[in-house]
């Protein structure tokens, strides 16, 4: 079914009750009664806590559907969204869903030059954005707002460039009477990147979205008792497909603003919350901070949370050892999934193998895994290769992309890209990747984009960008610079020339060497990833 009858269903079923709550810890009252658990009252006029039932979410939805509806949208066009987390963000994901046309969740991070570089790639009929990025959207809005509707979501003046989504709205009936909807339909274009570091739309139906949610519960059990706390941003489908076990279930998810150690503890208490996804830094960030004594378990009633489990990025095992000795009675499991197998669950842990803790896993619910060498056969047990998936939640294409798509999808079986073994009890474990992607903090960085960066520094000859272990944030990005004969250059310099790149893009080493190249002309990253590597995970391994 499509997964827009989940929402209906969930509206019909549990009108009344809370669906989604949205936390904002900047405007949280400084004094806490933890005894009573009570709170006083924020002196801000900005709420510290709002939420939404079922049946609000459901109107809200159908009302943007019906203004997407008015404003001729409806199967086969793409709407694009611009968000920050917050409580309208699935309404009008939702919404857009409901008239068959797609969603285009886009990345927050992303320059005005990337944002009208995934708007004509998807070939976005409209784009809903927040307040945030006001000033991105208007640099390029004489190039995008042609032919293509803005609206602008938030509580401030709406720009002059855009119409008010709230005025837009706030007439429309809460009722919806579109198109009915097959699995078959196309529901979304979700961001990836190939090797050139340039995004791939990914394009997905209803199917999958459904199949994602179904996964997630078979997974991790979510019941009508549960309180999912979700703390990515909801673009990424890790964090959504995450909560999309929650949503069949029915069950209240707490949508968290802020990643501070403090803040998660606060909310898992205040909101008994039951299931937490983490990211590996914001776990070695809770661990230190109860280490360091800043934090104490007993100022939080942490009792009702009974499953942490973490993907995005290789997990320490370390950090899985601590973990478990301040939370004994946790639940833990991992995940590996990609936006082309529509997020995470195409393989995972299970909460029955803390023992394997390393491995991402085995073939997770309804899907098929295998390893396979450059020839498409299958290795043996131990032997490394590259991880295929196969299930329903595989993409149907890149969009405007056959080649890629050519690439990577064969007799079904999805080639991921990431090189990994299987040992001899079936568990798989990652090894390397295939592509040069960087994963910080369970975020992808793009050494060719960073490395072009860099190479208008008029100090510098040659740049390659590689990613090291990082004990935090599983790799960083390290850029070995090589500097123009007769000049000089010191890594302040560097780093000031690189104040124009987002900062998660900068570099956070800078290496001063010279960039092998081999004779074809390619940068010889293996050579350098052996020259530095070693040193930066033995560091990484000290400080974990």
């Amino acid at each position: 079914m499509p997964i827009t009858d989940i929402l209906e269903r969930n509206a019909s079923l549990y009108g009344d009750e809370v669906a989604l709550v949205e936390l904002n810890p900047e405007y949280h009252p400084k004094k806490m009664l933890w005894k009573e658990y009570s709170l006083i009252e924020p002196t801000s006029d900005k709420p510290y806590r709002t939420e939404m039932t079922w049946k609000e979410f459901d109107a809200k939805a159908n009302r943007f559907a019906n203004t997407l509806t008015a404003m001729g949208y409806g199967k086969g066009n793409k709407i694009a969204i611009l968000l920050m987390n917050c409580l309208e963000w699935l309404p009008i994901y939702f919404g857009v869903l409901k008239t068959g046309a797609m969603a285009v969740p886009m990345n927050f991070r992303y320059s005005s030059d990337e944002i009208e570089y995934c708007l004509n790639l998807s070939e976005a009929d409209a784009l809903v954005f927040g307040p945030e990025f006001i000033g991105r959207v208007e640099e390029v809005v004489e190039k995008i707002g042609i032919n293509r509707n803005l609206m602008f979501v938030g509580d401030g003046v709406c720009p002059t460039f855009a119409e008010s989504y709230g005025k837009l709205t706030e007439n429309k009936s809460s009722e919806f009477k579109g198109q009915p909807l097959t699995d078959d339909d196309y529901a979304a274009i979700y961001f990836s990147s190939g090797t050139t570091g340039f995004p791939k739309a990914i394009l997905h139906k209803h199917r999958s979205l459904t199949f994602s949610c179904e996964v997630e519960q078979n997974h991790h059990g979510q019941n009508r008792d549960d309180i999912f706390l979700c703390i990515p941003p909801l673009y990424h489908t890790g964090a959504k497909m995450h909560w999309f076990g929650s949503f069949l279930a029915g069950s209240k998810a707490v949508l968290l603003k802020g990643t501070k150690p403090e803040y998660i503890l606060s909310a898992v208490s205040e909101e008994k919350c039951t299931i937490v996804w983490l990211l590996v830094p914001w776990a070695q960030d809770i661990l230190a901070s109860l280490d360091s004594g800043e934090l104490k378990l007993s100022d939080y009633d942490l009792s009702r949370w009974r499953l942490m489990h973490i993907g995005a990025q290789p997990v320490p095992q370390s950090l899985i050892k601590r973990w478990m000795e301040y939370f004994p009675n946790h639940q833990y499991d991992t995940n590996y999934g990609l936006s082309e197998s529509i997020g995470p669950g195409c393989l995972h842990l299970g909460v029955e193998n803390i023992h394997k803790v390393g491995a991402i896993g085995k073939a997770g619910y309804g899907w098929e895994s295998k390893i396979c060498d450059e020839k498409g056969e299958i290795v043996k047990p131990g032997e490394v290769g590259e991880l295929c998936v196969r299930g329903p939640g595989v993409m149907e294409c890149y969009y405007r992309d056959a080649k890629s798509t050519s690439d990577v999808l064969k007799d079904g079986w999805l080639f991921s890209g990431d090189m990994a073994r299987e040992d001899e009890d079936g568990f798989v474990f990652l090894v390397d990747r295939k592509k040069d992607v960087i994963i910080t903090g369970g975020e992808n960085l793009y050494p060719v984009q960073i490395e072009d960066f860099l190479s208008a520094c008029p100090k510098i000859k040659d740049v390659a960008v590689i990613g090291l272990a990082d004990s935090r944030l599983g790799e960083i990005a390290a850029a070995v610079i090589e500097i123009k004969k007769g000049m000089t250059c010191t890594e302040d310099e560097i780093n000031e020339f690189c104040q124009k790149l987002p900062r998660y893009k900068r570099p956070r080493k800078i290496i001063f060497a010279n960039v092998p190249r081999n004779p074809t002309g390619k940068i010889e990253k293996p050579k350098l990833r052996a020259m530095y590597g070693a040193a930066s995970l033995v560091d990484a391994q000290n400080k974990s």
